[in-house]
Parts: structure tokens; C-alpha cells; sequence
């Protein structure tokens, strides 16, 4: 299969002016300029396959919008390759953009006062789109997005969901094999989000849309990709599915008991005696939590002790959540660095 991303050994630094202080600094600051060079980007790989669908993850100052702005052509790397659907995005720019859609949370390229359609008639004529393959495209775009009564708004009289579903809709015109979303459900309610998450789904199966996604709603990435790329301090750190994320730093496995009768807790920590297995009261009556390694010998072991010594109503599983593996892989990473 053919990559739609190819990104070799890519190096981002941008140079800083810090001033001195007092007249004398400012004075001085006049013939020479002190400069402080920060690396944003630090030396990554990675490439992406037509029609996969990838998260791009990383905390605020990672280095994910600058490499978002180097992949779209925006930015100018300081070393390495960017090849995106075969261009090279500084290089042929005018080419480049016709191959792919962005969507900014953040920046808007729909025009603020005239109606939504009157701005999807000029990215129409920008884009050089047929009537035909407008009429087609745009017809299914519109429909599935339930943007129909907002045609004939002015973008500033839309709400934040109205107007993303929009966006949206204006970086498809051109139905581009390639599409870039930076948070595209930045501040939006369950229902849009679950709107645009399924209309992108369904992007993806009819098309076969490569969609590169940077997002802080760990939900978007459960419901969308396959594969995580998370970045820190402008390395990176993971990169593989998501399931596998879980299993690599979701170490620990918790399982729910509600007990029959009242239950000690220095009974249960006698029962197992191993300091990493911990027992918690939870709601509700006779209910405790244990939480142990996740292997299956230790599971087998402490199921089969608990239930020997202490009748049990129910049992369950409890997963941890992607957003908690997430942030224990931050922490550890910042301690370690």
C-alpha cells in the first residue's frame, strides 16, 4: 500500500529575540541581538498510508501544530523531508493545495458576513470544482452533515457546532484524497461531536480519505483511529495502535467485587498478602475494588482466593480508560526527562 505521508528526519527550530533590559540593553540591542534558538520539532520520522486514519497526540507545546503546519505547507522545515501525496508541500504549493483539505478548531476559512453557500461557491471557483462533481460531491456532503438550513446563514450568525460542521464541509469542496483536522471538536456538544465523528467515519469507507487528526478528546481517537502518534517535546514517544497503547501502559488491571456479607479489609490483604495488590472500599453495599498487575496468573490466582474464602454476588472488570493511560505516560515522561 502506498503512503500518503512521508516524513524523514523532519527538524523544526524557530529563533527568539530576548531583549535586555534598561535604557543601556535597549541601546546595545540596536547592533547585536540576542537569540535563543528552540527546537519545536526535534528530528522525527514516521509516514502515513492511504485511507489510514491517525491520531497526531501530544500535550500544548509538544510540537504537533508546527509539524501540522510543515506537513500543510505553512511552515518551511529548518531540516529533513516532507513528501505529502507525492508533493513536496513548500516546493509546489499551488499543485499541493488542490490534493488536500485542512480544518483549523481555531482559524476559519469561510467568509464571516455573506451566506454559507455563497462561500462555498467561491472555494468551488478557487478550486477549479466541475458543477457536476460539485453537485454530486457537495449534495452528499450536505445532506449527511445536515447542513441544508444553514445554507442560506451568514457564517457569524452560526453557533461553534453549525459552524465546524461547515468548515468541515469547505475543506471537502474539492473531495480531497488527503484531510488535515487540528481539534475539529474543540468546544463542541456530544451530539456534533457524534455527528462529525460518524459523518467522518463514513468519509473514510466511501472515499477512502486519508485523515491525519490532532485532538485533546481522547473519545475522537477511541471512536476514529487505529493508530496513535504521540509526541513530547517535539520527539516521538509512541508510535503503534491504540489497543496496544493500553496494554503496553495499562499495567494495571482493576476488578470490581460486591460481596454477600460485610467484608473486612485487612481480611482481603491477608487473603492475597502481596503489597501490589490493593484493596478499596467503592459505593454501594459490601462493593470493594482491587487493583493488581495485569497478568493473567495474578488475575486467575486473586479471583479463584476470593471467591474460595467469601461468597460472591457480583464480579466485574474494570478497564482503565485511554485518557488515564495517557496522562500516567505525560507524568512518567516528565519525571523522566
Amino acid at each position: 500500500m502506498e503512503n500518503m505521508i512521508e516524513v524523514q528526519n523532519l527538524h523544526k527550530e524557530f529563533k527568539t529575540f530576548s531583549s535586555r533590559s534598561g535604557v543601556k540593553g535597549a541601546f546595545r540591542d540596536l547592533f547585536t541581538r540576542n537569540y535563543k534558538i528552540k527546537t519545536a520539532v526535534n528530528n522525527i520520522s514516521f509516514s502515513v498510508k492511504k485511507g489510514e486514519m491517525m491520531a497526531y497526540i501530544g500535550e500544548n507545546g509538544a510540537g504537533k501544530s508546527t509539524t501540522i503546519k510543515m506537513l500543510t505547507g505553512i511552515l518551511t522545515p529548518t531540516a529533513g523531508n516532507v513528501k505529502v501525496n507525492g508533493f513536496h508541500p513548500q516546493k509546489e504549493r499551488e499543485k499541493f493545495v488542490r490534493s488536500i483539505g485542512v480544518v483549523f478548531g481555531q482559524r476559519s476559512q469561510l467568509w464571516w458576513d455573506i451566506a454559507v453557500q455563497e462561500s462555498f461557491r467561491l472555494l468551488k471557483k478557487v478550486y477549479q470544482v466541475s458543477d457536476e462533481q460539485y453537485d454530486e460531491h457537495m449534495g452528499y456532503i450536505i445532506k449527511t452533515l445536515d447542513l441544508e438550513p444553514l445554507l442560506d446563514q451568514p457564517v457569524r450568525k452560526l453557533s461553534l457546532g453549525q459552524r465546524m460542521r461547515c468548515e468541515l464541509a469547505a475543506a471537502l469542496i474539492h473531495n480531497p484524497p488527503l484531510l488535515f483536522l487540528d481539534e475539529p471538536t474543540i468546544g463542541l456538544d456530544v451530539l456534533v461531536k457524534l455527528k462529525i465523528r460518524e459523518f467522518l467515519k463514513e468519509l473514510n469507507e466511501r472515499y477512502g480519505t486519508t485523515i491525519l487528526l490532532t485532538t485533546h478528546d481522547i473519545s475522537d481517537i477511541e471512536a476514529l483511529c487505529d493508530r496513535v502518534v504521540m509526541l513530547d517535546e517535539g520527539k516521538i514517544i509512541y508510535d503503534g495502535k491504540l489497543e496496544e497503547l493500553k496494554g503496553q501502559w495499562g499495567e494495571e488491571k482493576e476488578i470490581q467485587f460486591q460481596f454477600i456479607k460485610h467484608v473486612e479489609q485487612k481480611d482481603l490483604v491477608e487473603l492475597v498478602g502481596r503489597t501490589d495488590v490493593k484493596w478499596k472500599k467503592d459505593e454501594g453495599e459490601n462493593v470493594w475494588t482491587v487493583s493488581l498487575p495485569n497478568d493473567e496468573t495474578t488475575i486467575s490466582m486473586i479471583i479463584a482466593k476470593v471467591v474460595q474464602s467469601h461468597p460472591v454476588k457480583d464480579m466485574k472488570m474494570l478497564e482503565i480508560s485511554t485518557e488515564e493511560i495517557i496522562r500516567n505516560i505525560y507524568q512518567e515522561g516528565m519525571s523522566n526527562g
